[in-house]
């Protein structure tokens, strides 16, 4: 991971500038007097040579002006003055009834022809059934396919794809059935229609039956849908033996089909081969590099995929939106902010669109890797975000420790007349819960259908019965899960179980976890969870039933894991492990930190651990959580005042939130600790959580 970090700086480094404060303004366009007259002046020359035509019975040729000037009502209320006008008429205005998706202009312009009785050729039939195609008539179209007394290939070809195109399958499979001929464009439109809408072995049934035609051969359009087929039911068989047809047949020299080739093999798990394919290919574009690199991470072979970004940069390609917000979402999924701020440094440097997904994707990260501070000055640069943006926003605030901010924006959001959605709802949802602002969330949580006529989804639930349950009000939630439209899942009932295990409700405790039992029995971390709700009651016995039925069912608690970052290098820790050579350094300045501490008057959070042994050796078993480790090793190896910030793979624990406050104040820092529930931001002893997480 070090030498990739290296690369980037090598490659970025140059682009890079601070990220700080900026505002960015377009110009304003100023439109002179002079050319403000002018422009009214002729479409006033236009509107009267229009008029002009049509009273001088030239109504063809005002037609003709009209759609030169896309017109298309004005040309259509002229049309309708004219009795039989000429076939070039009419080719005109069904043009521009395509370009403009005109429907009811398309119905307007077939019904004059009708009138007009002018004879249509087999080709102007079928290009007014495309036409009603693509405007979305397919009821119409297929009028005009059955009015026709003569059809060619095109016609069944046209009339299939149509059907195709939006989904319904079952008509576009009986005319295509009864078709007496069929072409590449037959078969390549009836078995793409099964890719695109869900029906990956039907289409491949389909290219089985085409490799029987003898009158048809592969181009590489079918190809390219087979391989699709192959790849959405991730047969990897099928997709050799079409690979193999493809070298067989001279069409491994096509770029579209390599790319398909590529992603068919991604997707079917053979990552190694589709790299294969993606090095001979020749004239790699953004789309092939972007692809390629989004399928290393979606394996999680993120090093790899680094790797490949920086031959990206070095290839002359330039980056586009998604190749960013790939690269940024993935920074966001394992903390690399010191990679993503390398990223934002290059976009800066090159150029991008400020309202694009990119954008958004760059407050993602800063939010998820605990940097909320340049998260808002990213998003106060988007000259108008969009929703993701201030979904992302409200979310970092509400994970980070302020939900008074994330409150705030939501409500700014509400005035800058964009309309939140269910996403935006949870955000906001989260922070009331973060923070104990019970009235507030319930008061959100009733606008979602009053006031914004939104459907409730099962996290919107979720989110007012952890609400609830934090604040010890179980009857409320409960009276809530009863009346919910949908089955609770399995968010919801983690949610009542650690409201349970705050307030030590045992009740509702076994009724969440038997809950979670059904739901997910090899989850950890209900067992978890109930095993210490029972210690903390000191109901020893059934400490050992829950660990006893995790050994039946064979399920194992996750080790806690923490890491932090220093000087671009990432330290893992782990409970028990001895292999950081600084290891004795860092259990004696844990013993140190624990000895002052004691003084300033900590004491050890020994309620949930889940041996009955004695108060000694619980406190031994406290001492060492991963995320102890990793904040000491950091205070070792960084000068004084520096900020510390470390990241945890589980919830932590009442002990060690306890002990970082201390610790906070003991050394004067401030020490960021991220768990799987949200940020906490320790500093002069005191947590923004609150103590409310």
């Amino acid at each position: 991971m070090r030498s990739i970090r290296r690369q980037f700086r090598a490659l970025i480094s140059p682009y890079e500038r601070t990220i700080s404060s900026s505002s960015s303004s377009s110009e304003p366009v100023f439109r002179t007097p002079k050319l403000e007259k002018t422009f009214f002046k002729s479409q006033s020359s236009e509107e009267t040579l229009v008029k002009r035509l049509c009273r001088e019975n030239r109504h063809e040729e005002a037609i003709m002006n009209l759609c030169q000037r896309f017109r298309l009502t004005e040309a259509i209320q002229v049309l309708d003055r004219i009795e039989r006008p000429s076939p070039l008429i009419y080719s005109n205005l069904l043009q521009l009834c395509l370009q403009q998706k005109a429907l009811e202009g398309t119905k307007r312009v077939h019904a004059h022809i009708k009138r007009s009785a002018s004879f249509l050729g087999v080709s102007s039939l079928n290009r007014i059934i495309d036409i009603y195609c693509k405007c979305g008539s397919l009821v119409d179209a297929r009028n005009v396919f059955d009015e026709m007394h003569e059809r060619d290939l095109c016609s069944w070809n046209t009339m299939v794809s149509g059907y195709a195109k939006a989904g319904q399958l079952k008509d576009a499979r009986n005319l295509f059935d009864e078709m007496s001929e069929r072409d590449n464009f037959s078969w390549t439109a009836i078995i793409s229609g099964y890719v695109r809408h869900g029906f990956p072995n039907d289409a491949l049934q389909l290219c089985r039956t085409m490799s029987n035609d003898y009158n048809v051969k592969c181009n590489k359009f079918t190809v390219c849908s087979a391989l699709a087929a192959s790849a959405a039911t991730q047969c990897l068989t099928v997709g050799k033996e079409i690979h193999g047809h493809i070298v067989r047949t001279g069409m491994d020299s096509d770029g579209v089909v390599w790319s398909a080739l590529s992603d068919m093999y991604g997707k079917c798990g053979s990552l190694d081969e589709a790299k294969h394919i993606f090095d001979k290919t020749l004239d790699k574009d953004v789309v092939t590099w972007t692809a390629m690199i989004d399928r290393y991470f979606k394996h999680g072979r993120k090093e790899e995929g680094f790797v490949l970004f920086s031959e990206l940069l070095k290839s002359g390609n330039k980056p586009n939106e998604f190749t960013f917000a790939g690269i940024l979402n993935v920074c966001a999924l394992y903390n690399l902010e010191s990679l993503g701020r390398q990223v934002h440094g290059y976009m800066a440097r090159i150029g991008f669109n400020q309202s694009s997904f990119a954008a958004s994707a760059l407050i993602h990260m800063y939010c998820r890797c605990g940097n909320i501070e340049i998260a808002d000055r990213v998003f106060k640069w988007i000259p108008k975000p969009d929703l993701a943006s201030w979904t992302s926003l409200i979310n970092g605030y509400a994970q980070n420790g302020q939900p008074e901010e994330a409150i705030k924006l939501f409500e700014s959001l509400l005035e800058s007349g964009t309309k939140p959605d269910h996403i935006t709802f949870v955000g906001v949802l989260s922070a009331c819960t973060h923070s104990g602002l019970v009235d507030k969330g319930l008061e959100y949580f009733n606008s979602i259908k009053e006031k914004h006529g939104l459907a409730y989804t099962v996290d919107h639930y979720a989110c007012a019965v952890d609400l609830l349950s934090r604040s010890g009000r179980f009857s409320e939630a409960e009276d809530m899960i009863k009346k919910m439209p949908m089955k609770p899942d399995k968010f919801l009932w983690a949610s009542l179980l650690a409201g349970c295990k705050t307030h030590g409700n045992l009740d509702f405790a076994k009724r969440a976890a038997e809950a979670l039992f059904k739901i997910e029995p090899e989850n950890a971390a209900t067992y978890v969870t109930l095993s210490n709700i029972y210690a903390a009651a000191g109901k020893w016995a059934d400490v050992a039933k829950i660990r006893n039925l995790m050994d039946v069912n064979k399920v194992v608690k996750k080790p806690g894991r923490s890491w932090t970052e220093i000087k671009r290098k990432v330290y893992t820790f782990l409970m028990g492990d001895t292999s950081n050579p600084r290891l004795n350094e860092i259990h004696e300045l844990l013993e140190e930190l624990q000895k002052k501490i004691r003084e300033e008057g900590y004491i050890p959070k020994t309620d949930y651990v889940l041996h009955d042994v004695e108060d000694e050796q619980k406190e031994q078993n406290l001492s060492y959580h991963s995320e102890k480790l990793a904040i000491a090793f950091a205070i070792l190896v960084t000068p004084p005042g520096t900020s510390i910030k470390v990241f945890k793979n589980l919830r932590t624990c009442v002990d060690c939130h306890t002990f970082i406050k201390y610790v906070s104040k003991l050394v004067n820092r401030k020490i960021i600790v991220r768990d799987s529930s949200r940020f906490h931001c320790f500093e002069d002893g005191s947590c923004s959580c609150k103590d409310y997480w």
